[in-house]
Formats: structure tokens, sequence, C-alpha cells
């Protein structure tokens, strides 16, 4: 398309200078979209190629893009020389093939998300319904009385054992094994 586009000699069209004049400023308008909008479009879309909002930018664009193309070459096949009219002739053909493969698979996709969408909601509507059949389960906590703390019980005292039984130098007898009263 640009080498088409450049190709164009439309300063030597038998017209008047107005349309000459729109014409180049369409030939000026189609090369900056192909150069520098469309290219940034693209690398949009295919960062995110499922999304629908850079798919439908992209659409609108080759919609317009198509357009004003479409219209350029009709003034060149009615001003300009035939090989330059069947040039963007083709250009546009193509142009209108892509267009239309870009809007089925437009139409694809939001068929897709549109589908996606209905069972998300669905979903929803099935959890929701879950929820609100299933009685919440109560539990009550009673916070009147502090909690209370396992006794422990300590183990009782392991009597000592007596010492070897050895005649004392006192004269005293060793005192019995006989337990202790506990105190």
């Amino acid at each position: 398309m640009q080498r088409d586009l450049s190709a164009l000699r439309i300063e030597k069209w038998k017209t008047d200078a107005n349309t000459k004049r729109g014409s180049q400023a369409d030939v000026a308008s189609i090369q900056r979209n192909l150069q520098t909008a469309l290219p940034g479009i693209i690398a949009e879309l295919r960062n995110s190629p499922e999304s629908l909002p850079p798919t439908f930018k992209l659409y609108r664009n080759l919609d317009a893009l198509y357009d004003v193309f479409a219209s350029l070459a009709e003034s060149t096949g009615a001003f300009g020389s035939r090989d330059d009219y069947q040039a963007l002739r083709n250009d546009v053909n193509s142009l209108e093939t892509s267009r239309r493969m870009f809007a089925d698979r437009l139409e694809t996709l939001a068929g897709s998300k549109e589908a996606e969408l209905t069972r998300l909601r669905t979903d929803l509507q099935n959890a929701r319904a879950i929820e609100q059949a299933a009685p919440p389960k109560k539990v009550v906590v009673d916070d009147t009385e502090p909690p209370k703390k396992p006794v422990r019980k300590k183990p009782a005292p392991k009597p000592p054992k007596p010492p070897a039984s050895t005649p004392s130098s006192s004269g005293q007898t060793p005192p019995s094994t006989a337990n202790p009263a506990p105190q």
C-alpha cells in the first residue's frame, strides 16, 4: 500500500486543483496511519489479544482506513493512470479482505466473552443460592465467666531415705524409720 501510494502522481491528474489537494491530503493521512497509528494499535492488540477494547480500536481504524483508501482508489480511477488505479484497487481488495476477516475474529471474540460472562453470572447466582440455602452456623460464646485454668496437683513429696544405721558416738539411737507425721 505504501509503495503504491508513493508511486501516485496526483499532480498529473486531469482534474481541478481542489480535487488534487484533497487526494494528496488523503494520501498523507493514509501514510501517517500506516506508519504511526496502525503499528501502535497492532502492538497494543498483540499485548492483549483477548481484550475487546484494542480489538474494537483496530477494527475502527481498519474501517476508516478502508473508507478513505477506497475513495482515493475511485478518484485515481477517474483522474489517474490505469496502472495506478489497478494497483490501488488491488490494495483496496486486500484491505477489504483483511477487514472482513478481522470483523469475523471480532465477532468470535465477542461471542466467547459473552459466553464467559453468562457462565460467570450463573456461577455467581448459584453461589448466592447455596449461601442463602444453608443457614449459618451459630457459635455461642459465654464470656461472662473467665476461663478456668486447669488445676495441677503437686506430687506428694517422697520421704527422705533413712541414713545408713551407724551407732553414733553420743549414744543416741538413730530416729525410727517410721513415716513422720505430715505437717
